[in-house]
């Protein structure tokens, strides 16, 4: 598994137009407003202005999401981390909250409604950990 990326985003949350963009700028890479814009009207029955994706950009950079950069005439927006360090940041959040819990009633009811596939998951990460824990003399 990567390491978490540093520097992370502000907010981690992402409302379902922001996650739409961040889908169409990890697949682009790098983007004009008019080009996330088209991806996002290919939908003939969808409608959406174009200072609405310009405001959600804006929002993502403030959240530490996306960059902006003036190229020539144009505004370049890229994504700040990869899709892949998304999901390690958004899985590493909502693990972080789960354990906040701190009831071991919850944790084990957790456990109990495990399959056989996420049995053998969970035995692949508890090997990491012991392996993490020898590495730190632990």
């Amino acid at each position: 598994m990567p390491p978490l990326p540093d520097p992370s985003p502000k907010h981690l949350s992402l409302g379902p137009l922001e996650t739409e963009i961040m889908d169409i700028l990890w697949d682009l890479q790098v983007a004009k407003v008019k080009d996330i814009h088209d991806r996002l009207l290919s939908d003939p029955d969808r409608e959406l202005a174009y200072a609405s994706v310009t405001t959600v950009l804006n929002r993502l950079t403030q959240k530490g999401w996306v960059t902006c950069d003036k190229s020539h005439r144009a505004y370049l927006w890229r994504p700040r981390l990869s899709r892949e360090q998304a999901q390690v940041l958004q899985a590493h959040n909502q693990l972080q909250q789960f354990l906040a819990v701190g009831n071991p009633d919850i944790v084990a009811a957790f456990a109990d409604s495990l399959d056989h596939a996420s049995l053998e998951q969970l035995d692949a990460i508890a090997q990491r950990i012991q392996a993490i824990r020898q590495a730190r003399g632990g």
